[in-house]
């Protein structure tokens, strides 16, 4: 989703959909296609060839580093980063029946399931946009799946939700519920407006636990959680782990600092060194 301003009237907004790789093929898991950055790619050409002036990127699905030529000044406050349970049948994880069905194209979600209920079976690839999952779960396809709150928040869609997931149940995807905006590195007019846009508390949080999974240099097949946000102290409390798909393994760290940005990049850089000796050679083989 972008804005062209060349083409739209003085003053006024030009909203560009933009399909993405990652929207068109569903029928295959995310690592054997390229990965995450198979969201933003198109998205990041547009930008590139100035068919449009600022892209509007959920943070989750931007790989560690920009393309080059581009910046991203700005993120806009974050919505609930938790996770929704969502079943016709139990209240919670804890209340399906051994065997029940769960649904989900995320390996952090598999990962941690299992961890604490490995009773449960995980269907993976479960992918499609919200509604094709949650008619998979009404034709009785799976038992239950799971959800970032947040995209469900944003399509008026929580009526869906049948509980809430703590963070000691399930911690999120690095950025989850963060939108993020770039621009051209040389468009100086862009990044102006983008700045005033930013809500730094968030965007100090997201560089945090982007610092942790650059470290990891997770692949698409390595489950990684990881979230920073600020106590009631005006601290930053970061946590992270890293777990083997199957969930037999889960590792964790946490580190706690100043609310600052050199502060916050060292404290996730810390913690994804700390889980990589932790976890030791070949945890992150594909």
């Amino acid at each position: 989703m972008a804005t062209h301003s060349e083409l739209a009237e003085e003053g006024a907004i030009q909203i560009v959909i933009i399909k993405t790789t990652g929207d068109k093929i569903l029928s295959q898991p995310l690592a054997d296609i390229g990965g995450k950055g198979l969201f933003t790619k198109e998205i990041d050409e547009a930008l590139l060839n100035g068919d449009i002036d600022i892209a509007v990127h959920s943070m989750k699905d931007v790989p560690t580093y920009l393309p080059d030529k581009t910046i991203l000044p700005c993120n806009l406050p974050r919505e609930d980063v938790r996770d929704a349970f969502i079943s016709l049948g139990a209240a919670s994880l804890a209340e399906l029946p051994s065997g029940s069905i769960v649904g989900t194209a995320s390996l952090r979600r598999k990962s941690q399931i299992l961890h604490r209920y490995p009773s449960l079976n995980v269907l993976e690839n479960f992918r499609g946009n919200v509604q094709t999952r949650l008619r998979k779960l009404n034709e009785g396809v799976v038992q239950a799946t799971l959800l970032a709150l947040a995209g469900l928040k944003r399509l008026n869609m929580t009526e869906n939700v049948t509980s809430i997931l703590s963070m000691d149940d399930m911690l999120p995807a690095v950025a989850q519920g963060a939108i993020g905006i770039a621009c051209r590195t040389s468009d100086d007019k862009m990044a102006n407006y983008l700045a005033s846009l930013n809500h730094e508390e968030t965007r100090l949080a997201v560089a945090c636990e982007r610092a942790f999974l650059e470290t990891l240099d997770g692949s698409c097949r390595t489950p990684i959680a990881g979230y920073a946000s600020r106590d009631e102290n005006g601290n930053c409390i970061f946590r992270g782990l890293v777990a083997s798909p199957d969930g037999a393994r889960v590792i964790e760290t946490s580190r706690q600092g100043p609310y600052a940005f050199e502060d916050m990049i060292l404290m996730g850089k810390d913690a994804g060194k700390e889980l990589l000796l932790k976890a030791g050679p070949g945890f992150f083989d594909c």
